[in-house]
């Protein structure tokens, strides 16, 4: 606790430590040590941002196309000289490996350059003379201040999802981080300050619900991006919307990968492997139900369980494939649904339990780490809390079925739609497939169908709330809205008074 750090806010272009005396803990999860206390914000601080954020606001909405542009270009620069340096900050305040940290970073860093783009993605339509001496054209125009609340397991990567087409389009900008790993939000706001971004643009307020509950109810703040549970996400749309603001709020996920009898399944298990205990599964596009059809269930939970146990469990700065999950609550709730799992009769065929994590040879001691392995568990039925819930750990559950409609039904049934996969060698089962699920993205032998930057993210049902998906165009639409201008020029002579309703002529 001696040599923790004080992690503050980032307001008006500085650091800002702020009123409120509450903190809270942040670890490093390989190892349980307290590493820094952050700051909570109370409504004070949180209205300090706003504050901020607002004032600059009308010179930021004014700045030229050509300026913003420019400032976005730095960033990028910046960003990708540094991008080792902002993976070890994710990674030792949540755990992930070093090399998925650096996917993160470079997969947000593509918004950045789509956001570049900016210009172009801006252009409105132009009609001249659309009446006698009248032209007719719309601009899209920017919101105002905007919030952003992130959560843990993506701590720059989901923020960049935003952030970069909300500044780019002319809006400012509130980012409220989890409060779990908070250090990533601050680097980001000092690269944005080297960038030259003028103050108050891009601001970060550390905290918990008194922050969120702020940003959602106070008026200068005209619309909320959120990536969380699906509980918290319906609540922030609820709260939000019922205040006047336009809300994205992306929720959880339950994702499925269906393996047909004709499947590559060598692919497969690779690919269950990746996408279910990458991250420690702490990912909301994590496979977590293999769904094997037919008679390809044995051979397919083989592979996948050879495959499961050569994987190395340590410490993300040092030679490991899967890190720790992030804190020690986390890990025992996991914990529960395994143990929930054999309770209900399933099969654990790997258990990953009493894993024994590896220090790398660095001789950090890993032994008080938040460690879970990745568990396999087969015969798991859509009755069991394992298959229901989302667990956002490395627990990959296989549920057996016989035909593809079965998959389809199963698959279609569950209330999250957020991503989804299919493995088969068939092209007419597969273009059927993206057909007839409801789901908001789907691979076909892509495990994780995280669309580009030019594409949006986003689910259906429960793993969504309002209309509008993240980034892409469906992003530049969401932080700006159109106006339409009536044009016309003519000499001082306007034709007298006429009460009549407008006509075109």
């Amino acid at each position: 606790m001696t040599n923790t750090r004080d992690i503050g806010h980032w307001i008006d272009g500085k650091p800002f430590t702020g009123t409120a005396s509450v903190t809270a803990p942040v670890t490093n999860p390989a190892t349980g040590q307290i590493t820094g206390q952050v700051r909570m914000a109370d409504v004070a601080d949180v209205r300090t941002a706003i504050d901020a954020a607002t004032a600059a606001f009308p010179s930021w909405r004014d700045t030229s196309l050509a300026k913003r542009t420019a400032i976005l270009f730095r960033f990028r620069e910046l960003l990708n000289a540094r991008k080792p340096e902002l993976a070890a900050v994710i990674t030792a305040e949540h755990g992930k490996v070093l090399s998925d940290a650096l996917g993160e970073v470079t997969r947000g860093q593509e918004v950045v350059e789509f956001a570049c783009g900016i210009p172009y993605l801006l252009e409105g339509r132009y009609t001249e003379n659309a009446s006698t001496g009248v032209d007719a054209y719309t601009v899209r125009a920017p919101l105002g201040p905007v919030a952003i609340i992130s959560p843990f397991n993506f701590p720059a990567m989901v923020p960049m999802w935003f952030f970069p087409l909300a500044i780019a389009a002319g809006n400012t900008v509130v980012l409220k981080p989890s409060e779990k790993d908070p250090s990533a939000s601050l680097w980001l706001a000092q690269l944005w300050a080297e960038a030259g971004l003028p103050p108050g643009v891009f601001n970060v307020v550390q905290g918990d619900k008194t922050a969120v509950d702020e940003l959602l109810v106070n008026p200068a703040v005209k619309a909320v991006s959120f990536v969380g549970s699906t509980p918290v996400a319906q609540y922030v749309y609820s709260t939000a919307t019922a205040a006047g603001k336009r809300v994205q709020a992306l929720g959880g996920a339950k994702n499925h990968a269906v393996i047909l009898p004709d499947a590559d399944l060598d692919l497969a298990a690779d690919a269950m492997v990746n996408a279910g205990f990458g991250s420690a599964g702490e990912r909301c596009m994590a496979i977590s139900v293999a769904v094997a059809v037919g008679d390809v269930a044995d051979e397919l939970v083989a592979k996948i369980a050879a495959r499961t146990r050569r994987l190395r469990v340590g410490d993300g700065l040092a030679e490991a494939d899967m890190g720790p999950l992030v804190t020690a609550a986390h890990r025992d709730n996991v914990r529960g649904y395994v143990e929930s799992a054999e309770a209900d009769g399933a099969t654990l065929v790997v258990d990953g339990r009493d894993v024994a994590a590896d220090d790398g040879g660095t001789d950090i001691d890993v032994s008080q780490g938040f460690w879970l392995g990745p568990t396999l568990v087969d015969h798991v039925t859509p009755d069991m809390s394992v298959y229901r819930d989302e667990i956002f750990g490395p627990v990959l559950s296989v549920v057996r079925v016989e035909t593809y409609d079965q998959a389809l039904e199963l698959v279609n049934a569950n209330p999250y739609g957020n991503g989804t996969a299919i493995f088969t060698n068939d092209g007419g089962a597969a273009r059927r497939f993206q057909n007839e699920v409801e789901v908001g993205m789907v691979g076909i032998n892509v495990p994780i169908p995280v669309p580009m930057a030019y594409y949006s993210f986003g689910g259906w049902k429960n793993s969504l709330f309002g209309d509008t998906h993240a980034h892409g165009s469906e992003g530049v639409r969401f932080f700006t809205r159109a106006k339409a201008i009536t044009s016309r020029w003519l000499d001082p002579s306007h034709g007298g008074v006429n009460l009549g309703f407008p006509q075109n002529t």
